[in-house]
């Protein structure tokens, strides 16, 4: 059989913020390679698999050498031998080998990585691109594009509150269409920003630093840069990833720019106000994720109007998903597969989202690489959405230029999800 995986080397490379992380090869008997990369995030929920690092003084703590010995002295071992094709197999295996809820024992990142490399060998083997592995002979579509146009809180200093100020080109026809729409936008930001004097440079995810008076500068700006680049607000919308766990706890809401301190009420107040001023069809974390209510709250409050995407308040776990959806709260899940440190339990969680009619958003993290694996995903399990981070930086233009690739391999039979992808109705 020529999927028995024959060896699994992990080494240390590095991140798009200089940062190390791990990137784990499996070879199988037949002769195929697979490669992983393990992603990391600067905003991450307390409940999501444990990004292993090192301590200590040496290079600001973030050293991953006990992590990559994980994969080497104890993944390694354990899953040499075992069929590629079977990667609920694989992936329980490492379940069971790391033995925790929250994968501190080996470490997310390691688990991730090789998780990653196992799935990338399998469809080598088969001799077919990763989305088309993944589809079967289901059909799918190319994901409907969120990009950060500004970034902000622990993307850029928190020099806004508010994470990412993002757009969603839903007018698009397709999604290399929807990419030309976002480098015009973006384009049209840096310009409007620069005259205005609000442009310090990019941030992590490739978003333009702002200085910004305050959060809603942000928006305003973005609006006004949406119709300099020759858009209307139902072609190209905006989306925010809020992020409130940064600045909320306990029922209070502290965002610095504003200077001012809020109950869980009077935050949804706030971001109810700019719903009705903007073209905002998506919000992410709203509320912060100890705020449970607060996400029914809001929820509900804008009902099929908007897109209530939970990040930190799911952390890519199925059961989180199901308990959300039967309490009211949220109405779609970001997907984060280094959230989450496997492959299956990934996937499981999505398939459990599309089944509850959610919206479902395969993303990035802030710190990532030139794998494109999640571009592959998004495709292959028809999410419908995806979230790279911005329009520049090769960590995130990788990404999305694979989609360009995919799209035009799968040819004039190729589908955009754009509004389909969304589980709202459209702006009026």
């Amino acid at each position: 059989m020529k999927t028995i995986i024959k060896s699994i080397i992990g080494r240390r490379i590095w991140d798009s913020r200089g940062r190390p992380t791990i990137e784990v090869d499996v070879e199988l008997s037949g002769g195929r390679r697979g490669r992983g990369i393990a992603p990391s995030g600067a905003s991450r929920g307390s409940n999501e698999a444990i990004d292993l690092r090192d301590g200590g003084s040496l290079l600001g703590g973030y050293g991953v050498q006990d992590a990559l010995s994980n994969v080497n002295d104890l993944i390694a071992p354990a899953l040499v031998g075992m069929n590629a094709e079977d990667q609920e197999g694989v992936d329980a295996a490492l379940i069971e080998l790391d033995g925790t809820p929250n994968k501190s024992r080996l470490g997310g990142n390691a688990t991730i990585a090789t998780s990653m490399a196992v799935l990338s060998a399998a469809a080598g083997a088969a001799g077919r691109p990763l989305w088309r592995y993944l589809a079967g002979d289901q059909s799918v579509r190319m994901p409907l594009p969120e990009i950060q146009i500004f970034g902000g809180g622990a993307h850029a200093g928190r020099r806004t509150d508010i994470q990412d100020f993002l757009i969603m080109p839903l007018g698009a026809q397709s999604f290399d269409e929807a990419l030309f729409m976002a480098a015009e936008v973006y384009r049209a930001a840096g310009d409007l920003m620069a005259s205005l004097g609000r442009r310090s440079g990019v941030a992590d995810e490739g978003g333009w630093w702002p200085n910004f008076t305050s959060n809603e500068e942000a928006l305003q700006v973005l609006a006004r840069s949406i119709e300099r680049a020759g858009y209307r607000h139902d072609q190209v919308a905006i989306s925010l990833d809020i992020a409130a766990s940064e600045f909320g706890r306990n029922g209070l809401y502290k965002p610095a720019l504003d200077d001012c301190e809020y109950d869980t009420s009077a935050w949804i107040d706030v971001v109810l106000g700019w719903l009705k001023r903007y073209p905002i069809v998506s919000v992410e974390d709203p509320v912060a994720e100890d705020d449970p209510e607060g996400m029914r709250i809001f929820t509900e409050a804008v009902g099929d109007s908007v897109q209530v995407i939970g990040d930190d308040f799911l952390v890519t776990a199925a059961e989180r998903v199901s308990a959300a959806a039967a309490a009211g709260q949220c109405n779609a899940v970001l997907v984060k597969p280094n959230q989450a440190g496997t492959i299956t339990e990934t996937q499981r969680t999505l398939r459990v989202a599309k089944e509850l009619g959610w919206g479902t958003i395969v993303s990035a993290r802030s710190g990532e690489s030139e794998d494109a694996t999640i571009t592959h995903l998004a495709v292959g399990w028809d999410a419908g959405q995806l979230k790279v981070g911005s329009f520049a930086r090769s960590e995130r233009m990788a990404k999305w230029n694979e989609g360009l690739r995919i799209e035009e391999t799968i040819g004039a039979s190729a589908r955009f999800a754009g509004w389909s992808a969304l589980p709202v109705r459209s702006l009026t």
